[in-house]
């Protein structure tokens, strides 16, 4: 399992170099809605950063440091050059010569542009962009239908969708496009009427079945806060029956709704 954000900051605050053998750090702001990279202005800025860093340790005469962070840099630039065509808003490098560090991640964030070369890894920035955005699991209901959202820094990491067999009152979960369930929603009327009777008589029983499984998920994806996005008495309803505690509710019917579209709602 890789590490959260949390656990990446906690691992980050350990870690000090001495002599020539310095961390690398870079947050890089490339995202392209933002009104001063409709250029690209990011790989000047990527240049730039770089070319400081190697000018200052020319000038100092320090061959070994220098070297040390040739390496470091030829792995960064590998990494952006891999990664360009899938570039988000931002990209974290955390990087040593001599491979105890090595973090580079594409975000869906916003960074700041900072270049560091330290004997410590500068992690103020990822700090606040785990508080800003922590992780986050979004639970979805509408009565037969629990859709759950399992985020990481402002990005959908995966999608787990269930839903109830009236027959066997069994909660499954539904592989490939999800279709709109026909069981209280369509069909005719008569058909609807004795769903929505059928549920409301058995609703609690059945929420009882699916909430071990949402918080076996939620401990499983080791979720920092979690909300539930629904109907009034259904979030209410299976809130009560799971042990992980609800962050927040958010009672609109989002269920299908883009997945990123939710996440946004969810942390407007």
């Amino acid at each position: 399992m890789s590490l959260t954000i949390t656990e990446t900051i906690n691992w980050l605050k350990d870690v000090r170099k001495e002599g020539a053998n310095k961390v690398f750090t870079m947050y890089l702001n490339t995202d392209r809605s933002d009104p001063n990279q409709q250029g690209g202005e990011w790989k000047i800025h990527l240049k730039n950063g770089m070319r400081n860093f190697e000018t200052y340790l020319q000038q100092d005469d320090n061959t070994e440091e220098l070297n040390n962070f040739k390496k470091v840099k030829k792995k960064a630039m590998d990494f952006i050059k891999e990664n360009e065509q899938q570039l988000q808003r931002g990209i974290i490098i955390y990087a040593t010569a001599d491979d105890d560090v090595w973090f580079a991640k594409c975000v869906q964030m916003r960074l700041e542009d900072e270049f560091y070369w330290q004997e410590t890894p500068e992690i103020n920035q990822l700090i606040e962009l785990s508080e800003k955005y922590p992780k986050l699991g979004i639970v979805l209901v509408q009565q037969n239908q629990v859709k759950v959202i399992d985020s990481e820094a402002n990005r959908v990491k995966e999608i787990t969708y269930f839903e109830l067999d009236v027959d066997t009152e069994d909660w499954k979960i539904k592989q490939g496009p999800r279709r709109p369930s026909t069981a209280g929603a369509g069909g005719p009327n008569v058909h609807k009427d004795s769903f929505e009777s059928r549920f409301a008589a058995n609703q609690h029983r059945w929420y009882k079945k699916i909430a071990p499984k949402l918080d076996k998920i939620a401990k499983n994806n080791q979720w920092e806060q979690l909300y539930m996005v629904g109907e009034g008495d259904s979030t209410k309803e299976l809130g009560k029956l799971m042990h992980r505690p609800i962050d927040a509710v958010l009672q609109k019917n989002m269920l299908d709704h883009e997945e990123t579209k939710v996440l946004e709602e969810v942390l407007a």
